[in-house]
């Protein structure tokens, strides 16, 4: 199979549309770059030995003060979730493999959700276990909103702290690019799941509305039903979690900063992965996502590492920075949610692999591409662009002392026990015009246990769409460029 590809590839590199170079202008400046095995391997214990929920909140409110006072910005609170609420796993390993496996249905349901609308299958047309994850005007200035580590409450995602309601209720909510709907949990609860914060009482606010089912809010749902003359939504995941409720608008609050008139659901029957988050805000490219509501030119977010507790931000109409590696921002006609990136390459060892850019591009029937999403843990390729990254990493591994077997997604793994650092060959993603970005050694080579075993942190999909996931985003500041179409990458800006 590996032979056959080659001489596939071979052809390919002749034909329109594809790399002719293996090398790009830059990448040959660093070939290879350092992992720092035992700090590494050190936080795999250390995130179970982290203090109790109002240590963490006293130091988020310091956080928040100084931030508000140094910044014209504005900020909301910021820490991870394993600061206020320990990982209820016995071990690193455990916790983990439960990673993974969410991981693997958060993939199956971006994917199905694809398939339906490539199919024209309607989602009111099925379950809720047989669908894929569905997921105002502001003021001119520059907003930002916490980001926080979700790896403690199982939903292995990202969270932001918000206000909801007048007066603001404070809630967690799951950060998803992958999504468009805007939803809380809402009392009274037919069934609710546990979340960290008070359920929300639409009782107690005075900016709460019903949207009627005639509005161009409830038109915009891909599930929506009448009662009363108010409007019902339903959002489904693939693995059977849902949220059901009425579909209203309410005052969103950001730091100072407050938006009057957000559509969001209400929901009163929940069931899921969402345990700790009162709910999702969705940042993905639909008409009733949070950043298409507030009408932003652009949006950010750094990811801080899944085992750590340090702060970083969500920021709303913020200026790329000077330094960022962009690229352009393409769209998919057939579903407006995802953020597909125009990526050309990838790299190992400074050297720009023979794949055709053929394989990162949407095709005539909205098949393919790579998408950028803050939901999905690990990165998935193509089967077979996925092997010619692997081979590439292993045969510039070949000092390191391999593991047999894999380990859930992945089939690339070291022994590292013995090492305090080693040095592994670059990983790089190309884009247009020999701009690339090359990724810190942690970002690929992770940990699984705490006993030093490492694996390549990236996996083959057999879906034509490829995903880059949040473990190779962390530490760098990704932005969405709204009005011009581009996405930059912006290492070391959390």
């Amino acid at each position: 199979m590996g032979f056959l590809f080659y001489i596939i590839l071979f052809a390919f590199l002749f034909t329109p549309g594809t790399v002719h170079s293996r090398t790009s202008p830059q990448s040959l400046k660093t070939t290879a770059v350092l992992l720092d095995v035992a700090a590494s391997t050190q936080k795999t214990t250390s995130i179970f030995a982290l203090e109790s929920e109002t240590t963490g909140v006293q130091s988020l409110n310091q956080i928040e003060k100084e931030r508000v006072s140094s910044s014209s910005s504005i900020s909301l609170q910021l820490h991870s979730r394993i600061s206020i609420r320990k990982p209820t796993h016995g071990d690193y390993k455990s916790l983990t493999l439960a990673r993974l496996k969410r991981d693997s249905t958060r993939v199956r349901s971006l994917t199905t959700r694809l398939d339906l609308k490539l199919g024209g299958i309607s989602h009111s047309d099925l379950k809720p276990a047989e669908t894929g994850k569905e997921s105002a005007e502001l003021a001119a200035e520059e907003v930002q909103a916490p980001v926080i580590s979700g790896t403690s409450q199982g939903s292995g995602e990202y969270f932001c702290r918000i206000g909801i309601g007048n007066p603001a209720s404070q809630v967690y909510m799951v950060v998803d690019t992958g999504s468009d709907v805007n939803w809380v949990q809402c009392a009274p609860c037919a069934d609710c799941y546990e979340q960290t914060d008070p359920i929300f009482q639409p009782s107690v606010s005075s900016s709460y509305s019903l949207l009627s089912c005639e509005t161009q809010q409830c038109k915009s749902l891909d599930v929506s039903e009448c009662r009363n003359d108010t409007c019902l939504y339903e959002v489904s995941y693939g693995d059977g979690s849902y949220t059901v409720g009425d579909f209203i608008t309410e005052t969103i609050t950001l730091g100072s900063a407050s938006v009057s008139n957000v559509a969001i659901g209400c929901g009163h029957t929940n069931e899921g992965l969402f345990i700790g988050a009162a709910g999702l805000l969705g940042l993905g490219g639909g008409a009733l996502s949070f950043p298409s509501q507030l009408k932003a030119k652009s949006f950010s977010y750094c990811l801080v590492d899944r085992d750590s507790s340090s702060a970083s931000t969500l920021e709303f109409d913020a200026a790329f920075p000077p330094n960022a590696v962009t690229a352009p921002l393409k769209g998919n006609p057939e579903l407006e949610t995802f953020y597909y990136v125009g990526m050309e390459g990838l790299g190992v060892g400074g050297e720009l692999l023979p794949i055709p850019t053929s394989f990162f591009q949407v095709d005539a029937n909205g098949n393919g591409g790579i998408i950028v999403d803050s939901g999905t843990a690990v990165t998935r390729l193509q089967t077979d662009v996925y092997n010619a990254l692997r081979d590439a990493f292993v045969k510039g591994t070949r000092h390191l002392q391999s593991t047999d077997g894999g380990v859930a997604l992945f089939d690339t793994c070291y022994d590292l026990s013995s090492q305090t650092r080693v040095e592994v060959p670059t990983v790089s993603f190309h884009f247009a015009g020999g701009k690339f970005l090359s990724l810190p050694a942690e970002n690929f080579l992770i940990p699984i246990d705490s006993n030093g075993t490492f694996c390549f942190a990236f996996a083959p999909t057999s879906s034509p769409l490829s995903i880059i996931g949040n473990v190779q985003q962390q530490g760098t500041r990704v932005g969405f460029d709204l009005v011009n179409s581009l996405i930059g990458f912006t290492p070391n800006d959390c």
